[in-house]
């Protein structure tokens, strides 16, 4: 896995003030996306706002308690095959698999793995946009 982070999603409550926050209040260029999510470039790397029970079931885990956190890291690869890899990798360093590598509902290929402390990483291969230095 190289050293990056292609993008942090924060589940939100209410996504009409967060958005003005980040955009309004903080000056962060937005990104023209569908209704339901907001990207904001940070300068090679994304921030992202949605629902934290769309994200929480996006992932697979609960949204209250102890299966989603309010937030989980992306990390951002060139292909399906290079998902796979870094699960495996990530799953040989000891985390844990939480999600398999499946297509996603945004149409792009994704699975989720928590590292030793519950933090939640997507790996994705996002076929519609590149988010990361060019290798």
């Amino acid at each position: 896995m190289q050293p990056r982070v292609s993008m942090v999603s924060l589940g939100v409550e209410d996504l009409e003030i967060s958005r003005a926050f980040y955009e309004d209040g903080l000056g962060l260029p937005r990104l023209d996306f569908p209704a339901g999510v907001h990207f904001f470039t940070l300068n090679g790397t994304w921030l992202g706002l949605a629902p934290r029970a769309l994200l929480a079931e996006d992932a697979g885990v609960p949204a209250a308690g102890s299966g989603y956190r309010g937030f989980s890291l992306s990390h951002n690869v060139h292909s399906e095959e290079e998902v796979h890899e870094v699960m495996a990798k990530a799953i040989a360093a000891g985390a844990r698999e939480v999600k398999a590598p499946t297509r996603a509902n945004w149409g792009g290929y994704h699975g989720y793995f928590a590292d030793p402390d519950g933090h939640l990483w997507e790996v994705a291969h996002n076929p519609f946009a590149w988010v990361g230095p060019e290798d």
